[in-house]
């Protein structure tokens, strides 16, 4: 069982910038891809970025490319998102979850979630 929790959710300024922090227990990290999610009440669950397991693979959904910045550190159990230029439409929250690659759906999938953390942009 891999526990994830995240951290580094808050308030800010439209422009601003947040450095959201996860990490993950009870597995071996570098052998999870991990992934950025976000919500909004009423709304599905929106992917953000992904990250395999070694780091050299990442992706980001085109709502944040070039504005967020998905990273790990594999001996700190931890993976980041670094958010910058942050705009109200932002505002969500975020979760985390470690999952792998399926090579039959050709999809990832995500086996452990965080509880999230809001992130709140006001305008």
């Amino acid at each position: 069982q891999v526990h994830v929790v995240e951290s580094g959710g808050g308030l800010v300024q439209a422009g601003g910038s947040l450095r959201l922090s996860c990490t993950a227990s009870g597995g071996t990290f570098s052998s999870y891809a991990m992934g950025w999610f976000r919500q909004v009440p009423g709304k599905e669950r929106e992917f953000v970025a992904r990250i395999s397991g070694s780091g050299s693979l990442t992706r980001h959904a085109d709502s944040v490319k070039g504005r967020f910045t998905i990273s790990r550190d594999n001996a700190k159990n931890t993976v980041y998102l670094q958010m910058n230029s942050l705009k109200p439409e932002d505002t969500a929250v975020y979760y985390c979850a470690a999952g792998r690659y399926n090579r039959i759906s050709n999809e990832y999938e995500y086996d452990y979630w965080g509880q999230g953390t809001q992130v709140t942009v006001s305008s």
